[in-house]
């Protein structure tokens, strides 16, 4: 399959929302119920996850040609867990301290199935722009999953939105915190628990869920009723 026969509004379709790896795959759960407790943590888990995907995504296509089926599974994984340590090694530089609040999690983006997924599904059949195409998508929907959930818990767990913004953006964005619930806000314990990221999810996939079904109702809507069977048709009159 070549670039040119590729339909990429289709990949974005599919990446942000028909076949999110969150909220439809159910992939990467374990990261993303365990640090989403604020929207910093879950953008600096998905900028990695993105960063991730996207070179191994791109190299796997690239190297399609030359490798095996003997030996394909493995080349993915070092090549994955080549991207996962370059990752790891840019946060401890730049982002220490949201690298260590992290923890443990960055380097398990390795494990991480969407990724190992899309490389073996799709880099490994595809082109580089293809394949560079769904790695963002796949990416962005993961993303935007992670934001919203790290939203939520963030805002009734403690009150606040965007607190903490300078561990991965620096000092221009230390004054970015929002107090949306007061500074007496006792805040909801629960929502920062894992107990609590596990309610947000199925919240969210239920949404997601609701929104499919409406709009397939609505596709059934305007379709042309059927009329099942078949009528006869009596002509009365003369012919001349």
């Amino acid at each position: 399959m070549t670039d040119k026969s590729i339909d990429y509004a289709d990949i974005s379709k599919k990446g942000l929302w028909e076949n999110n790896p969150a909220l439809v795959q159910l992939l990467g759960l374990c990261p993303l119920l365990a640090v989403t407790g604020s929207v910093v943590n879950a953008l600096g888990l998905g900028l990695a996850t993105m960063l991730v995907l996207l070179g191994s995504n791109i190299s796997v296509s690239l190297i399609r040609h030359a490798v095996s089926d003997a030996i394909r599974l493995p080349a993915f994984v070092m090549i994955i867990a080549s991207f996962t340590t370059a990752t790891e090694l840019l946060m401890q530089a730049f982002t220490y301290e949201l690298y260590q609040i992290l923890g443990i999690f960055i380097p398990l983006i390795v494990t991480n199935c969407t990724i190992l997924g899309r490389a073996d599904a799709f880099a490994s059949k595809n082109g580089v722009l293809a394949s560079t195409v769904d790695a963002v998508m796949m990416g962005l929907g993961f993303l935007l999953v992670l934001l919203a959930l790290g939203g939520i818990r963030e805002l009734l767990g403690a009150g606040t939105l965007f607190a903490g913004m300078d561990l991965l953006l620096g000092p221009m964005a230390a004054n970015w915190e929002l107090q949306l619930m007061g500074d007496d806000y006792p805040g909801l314990l629960v929502a920062l628990l894992p107990p609590g990221a596990f309610i947000v999810t199925g919240f969210l996939i239920a949404a997601k869920n609701a929104i499919d079904h409406h709009q397939q109702e609505k596709a059934k809507a305007k379709q042309a009723p059927v009329v099942a069977g078949s009528r006869r048709v009596r002509t009365t009159g003369h012919i001349s």
